[in-house]
């Protein structure tokens, strides 16, 4: 059985997407995606630096396009599907719930609507690593704190203000290693819910299909039946945890054998090696990495 996933914010990196522009058409889709999300993806994804890229309102977009335009030029249907954090608006654009042009869209509201939500309080996040995960989340909410994205394989990205970090670094629970992460906010908190509703707003002039795929949620890990209610997870999902952990559980569950990680690959595909053990994985980084996604299909 076979997973495509599709990464989130903080995967990619300066020029990225360089080598892909050689593809047929691939800068072309690009070119008129950039006119959806008021952005130069082909800018930003070759010759802007990290600190351009890192900006919200560019970095989400960035994403969601270079999955999908990854997604196309592999060519296959998945099993299954899941997107971590913004990845799920590619994932959903690849179950058919929404178009490509309405997931960028979507994705251009959240991603403006972050940015203002993340400018109102100075906060950021953490990465925990290792300990024992009863006493990081007891320590996570004594400080404050939100499990933001409760990855699996050890590894859970606290969200909160500067001080509570801070605070919660100098508690670091034991066996635990704290790692403070560049970015604008406390994504995926409650900091975030002004974005929220922005986001609906916006969701509304979409009338979403039912997933072809089985479609997994943030929200629980588990498969979602309908468009509309998948797209109300997406529209809650901004100041909720991602549960990414449970989505791996259940894949597991549903007996996934192969992961392909789709464009900027490597994130999602080594907590799987961490953490389900005996799955294949492919991470898209380059053209190169098609033939061996494609070998892992056969």
């Amino acid at each position: 059985m076979l997973v495509l996933v599709a990464p989130g914010q903080g995967a990619q990196s300066p020029g990225f997407l360089s080598a892909w522009l050689e593809l047929p058409g691939l800068a072309e889709r690009l070119g008129a995606w950039s006119e959806v999300v008021g952005i130069d993806l082909i800018a930003h994804g070759t010759t802007a630096g990290a600190d351009e890229i890192r900006d919200t309102a560019v970095a989400q977009p960035l994403l969601v396009a270079a999955a999908l335009a990854s997604a196309e030029a592999l060519g296959v249907t998945p099993d299954l599907l899941a997107g971590h954090s913004v990845g799920e608006f590619a994932a959903a654009a690849l179950a058919r719930v929404l178009t490509h042009e309405q997931a960028l869209t979507l994705v251009r509201e959240r991603a403006q609507a972050m940015a203002k939500a993340a400018a109102v309080t100075e906060t950021s996040m953490m990465a925990v690593l290792g300990g024992d995960e009863d006493e990081v989340l007891a320590g996570i909410e004594r400080h404050g704190l939100t499990p933001a994205n409760r990855n699996g394989a050890g590894q859970i990205v606290v969200g909160g203000t500067k001080e509570q970090l801070t605070a919660f670094k100098e508690d670091a629970p034991a066996r635990a290693r704290m790692i403070s992460l560049s970015v604008a906010g406390a994504f995926h908190t409650v900091h975030m819910a002004p974005a929220v509703e922005s986001l609906r707003e916006a969701a509304r002039n979409v009338v979403p299909a039912d997933p072809r795929v089985t479609l997994l949620s943030n929200a629980d890990g588990r498969p979602v039946a309908t468009g509309a209610a998948f797209v109300e997870l997406l529209v809650k999902q901004v100041s909720s945890p991602v549960r990414w952990d449970a989505c791996t559980e259940t894949m597991t569950e549903l007996g996934v054998t192969g992961m392909i990680e789709l464009l900027p690959g490597g994130t999602l595909t080594g907590l799987a090696r961490r953490g389900m053990r005996g799955v294949r994985t492919v991470a898209l980084k380059t053209p190169d990495d098609l033939d061996a996604a494609r070998e892992l299909i056969k």
